[in-house]
């Protein structure tokens, strides 16, 4: 449980750096489909409608 939360974690930093999904897919060394699955799953959490405000809520929470 605890690497999926760094996984999430981390993908939410590299989201809101703005990296493309397969430059986080490389940092992360998954697929790039897995990573789409990821960003969506984050969007809805953070119940945002995409990565500009994923990322400013992100930033406010000290997570990038």
């Amino acid at each position: 449980m605890a690497a999926q939360i760094t996984l999430v974690v981390r993908s939410i930093h590299l989201i809101a750096c703005g990296n493309t999904n397969a430059d986080i897919a490389s940092a992360l060394t998954i697929s790039v489909k897995t990573v789409r699955n990821h960003v969506s799953n984050i969007l809805n959490k953070l119940q945002v409608a995409d990565r500009a405000q994923a990322a400013l809520r992100a930033r406010d929470s000290g997570l990038a």
